[in-house]
């Protein structure tokens, strides 16, 4: 099985640690002056949505975790879990909000999701880096509004970003999931 060492860690990488899947969400390489080189690295569990931060010294090894990819699709929260559905099979899961993390705001009904899997088990899930989604709310413009101002702006998943004075409700815009940010108005 592929292993992963001290110089392979960069942001995204997923590793496994004592048996659960990891994925690296920052890290930072050290080089002090006297000693060894090693790596500090916050991952978060893929099953439980933890965060911990762990120290990798130029020996340690971890191994890639064993994970499979199905494309699903969101059906609706149920209050307890987010549903589910293999479109091909129509198999539906449920999945925690701690399973699912921060992306559920940028996660609307009838959107494709790939679902990670973990030695058969359902763990997480990934949405693309960018999604586009309609603006619901947002506070009109006025006169003398700053060219490089920024106003929040409500999407219809729920979530709220930042986006310039020209962005209008009912306007589509693409947005970054990972940041949190908006990126461009789309046509």
């Amino acid at each position: 099985m592929a292993t992963i060492g001290m110089g392979d860690i960069k942001k995204g990488v997923r590793l496994e640690i004592d048996g659960n899947p990891f994925k690296v969400i920052e890290f930072q390489h050290v080089k002090p002056g006297k000693g060894a080189a090693f790596v500090r690295m916050k991952v978060r569990n893929l099953s439980s949505g933890k965060v911990i931060e762990k120290t990798v010294h130029a020996g340690d090894k971890f191994e890639v975790p064993n994970l499979e990819h199905k494309r699903m699709q969101y059906l609706y929260d149920d209050g307890d879990f987010l549903q589910f559905m293999d479109t091909t099979t129509f198999e539906q899961i449920g999945l925690t909000h701690e399973q699912v993390g921060d992306i559920f705001d940028y996660m609307i009904d009838g959107m494709e999701a790939d679902i990670l899997f973990h030695n058969g088990k359902p763990i997480t899930v990934e949405i693309p880096q960018t999604v586009i989604l309609k603006v619901v709310e947002t506070p009109p413009n006025f006169k003398g509004d700053s060219q490089g101002g920024k106003k929040p702006a409500t999407l219809e998943s729920g979530a709220v970003v930042q986006v310039p004075f020209h962005i209008l409700e009912g306007d589509s815009i693409k947005v970054d999931t990972v940041e949190g940010k908006y990126l461009e108005k789309v046509k």
